[in-house]
């Protein structure tokens, strides 16, 4: 695995402290645009927008864009703000794309994540909870089969389509 030192890495903080200092009359903009697809399988999406001044806003001239996912329960930040997360990594990658990078185009909030090395665990009770639809919890369930989750997880996706379609296992 490749080293590397998250002390060379900007935070998104500072990346944002830059772009103000430089451009006082700068916008920062985010839209969450998060579909009910996306919830279905606990994920938000959010976009940013650079705008070098206010003008450039008022005319709708974003200078660069960034999109950033983040998943429900995925790390432990994760388990309360995943949205605010989101946020913050589509602004890093949106003042990146405006060269807001300095030597390393990742910021360090990104690198610490590929630091930890460690594929976070599906959050199958999250899932569970946003999706309402069959045709979800059909793939919920053989997602969850082959991920390995626990037999209570299993059962209570099957309960739930059961509620759903009106047919219980015992039926």
């Amino acid at each position: 695995m490749a080293q590397f030192n998250l002390a060379e890495y900007e935070t998104v903080a500072e990346r944002i402290a830059r772009f103000y200092k430089d451009r006082p009359d700068g916008r920062l903009i985010t839209r969450n645009i998060t579909t009910s697809q996306d919830r279905q399988i606990s994920t938000w999406v959010v976009q940013a927008y650079v705008y070098f001044t206010a003008e450039d806003q008022e005319k709708n001239l974003a200078k660069a864009t960034g999109l950033a996912f983040e998943i429900d329960g995925a790390g432990m930040a994760n388990k309360t703000s995943a949205l605010e997360n989101a946020e913050t990594s589509a602004i890093g990658r949106a003042l990146a794309n405006a060269g807001y990078s300095g030597d390393k185009r990742a910021t360090r909030e990104e690198m610490s994540k590929v630091k930890r090395d460690v594929t976070p665990a599906r959050n199958w009770q999250a899932a569970l909870d946003n999706i309402n639809d069959i045709e979800g919890l059909r793939s919920l369930y053989l997602e969850a089969k082959q991920g390995k989750a626990s037999t209570a997880i299993l059962e209570a996706i099957k309960g739930k389509a059961d509620g759903i379609t009106g047919v219980t296992a015992n039926s």
